[in-house]
């Protein structure tokens, strides 16, 4: 299978096709849940899409209904629970809602690890398929991804390591948070709709997330300063899309088949790299807004790579105490990446 063909255009096909076919009584609903308004660009851009080419492959059996922003109850940390005990059919979620659960995924939350989120999510699912598979063993992995480059919004500037000493600063995950203590921040560990309320309020100075979730957030009305990397990302969040194992197993074959076909290696290269593409008209919205950004240079980082050593050393050894080398993760993950990007 090439990373290079897209998803897009392997999914337009199975449209194409699908409408050649009779109509066909739809026979199973897929109730498919995530945390984020339906406005956006996640569930607009990616799992609507998913959503529509399985229903187009399925020649109209399957229907997935969506329920954004937790409307199916619950709070974001429990999505992949609710994958579990079917509550929801198929969810969407961070993986590092869940902490020190998924321990494999981590590698690619590490520091200025990931320069690329396609490369990142073309090497996620490899590496899930050949070592993460137990770890995820509870339910049917449709796709992982990752997102574009990891950033800090702030209410004061952020330039240097030095500045970021004593910020309370929104972290997603058990990695990123412990970037944001090495780094010298106080770590506040909260999932992405709680941001707003948050800052507004003044819980927190300041929060990580990538450039495309922050229109949804109204996030340029919050903070006007922005801290973008150049090269390597400073970190990334990690991501799934997740189905009930009895659910899927239940399917005829034939519709095992139509989802099959629109998820694994060419849908998450699709979903990271299309989450990544949805950065530029978000950093477009805060240039007109007038904001603040920061952009660190490559030379510039260097100071920020040899602050964030620690977080390296810590997870290494946090791997080896549960008997996963951590090394080999790295490493894995480095050739992977360096192997699609060679190939793209």
């Amino acid at each position: 299978m090439t990373t290079r063909r897209t998803f897009a255009a392997l999914m337009g096909a199975a449209a194409l096709a699908a409408t050649a076919l009779p109509a066909a009584a739809q026979e199973v609903t897929l109730k498919m849940h995530q945390f984020l308004p339906a406005q956006a660009n996640v569930p607009k851009l990616v799992l609507d899409v998913w959503a529509d080419n399985v229903e187009a492959s399925s020649g109209g059996r399957i229907e997935v209904e969506r329920y954004p922003a937790m409307q199916l109850g619950g709070t974001p940390p429990q999505l992949i629970d609710q994958a579990i005990d079917g509550v929801a059919d198929v969810v969407w979620t961070v993986v590092g809602y869940t902490p020190g659960r998924f321990p494999s995924t981590e590698v690619f939350e590490l520091p200025f690890l990931v320069t690329d989120a396609r490369a990142g999510s073309a090497a996620y699912w490899q590496m899930f398929e050949e070592h993460m598979q137990d770890e995820f063993s509870e339910v049917k992995i449709l796709g992982t991804w990752i997102h574009g480059p990891g950033m800090i919004h702030s209410d004061v500037p952020v330039e240097t390591p030095e500045d970021m000493q004593g910020l309370k600063i929104r972290g997603a995950t058990r990695q990123v948070n412990a970037l944001l203590q090495t780094l010298g921040a106080e770590p506040v560990g909260m999932p992405v709709p709680a941001i707003p309320e948050a800052l507004s309020k003044g819980v927190i100075d300041g929060t990580t997330i990538p450039w495309e979730v922050t229109p949804s957030l109204k996030l340029t009305e919050l903070v006007q300063n922005h801290t973008e990397f150049e090269g390597a990302h400073l970190y990334n969040v990690t991501f799934v899309l997740a189905m009930n194992k009895d659910r899927y197993e239940s399917l005829p074959d034939d519709l095992k088949a139509a989802i099959d076909e629109n998820s694994g290696l060419e849908f998450s290269v699709f979903a990271g790299g299309t989450q990544s593409d949805a950065d530029g008209p978000s950093r477009e919205a805060a240039l007109d807004a007038g904001n603040n950004i920061i952009t660190v240079t490559e030379e510039e980082a260097q100071a920020w790579r040899e602050a964030a050593q620690p977080v390296y050393d810590t997870w290494l050894a946090e791997m080896e105490a549960r008997g996963i080398d951590g090394q080999a993760l790295i490493d894995q993950a480095k050739r992977l990446m360096e192997e699609y990007e060679g190939e793209s």
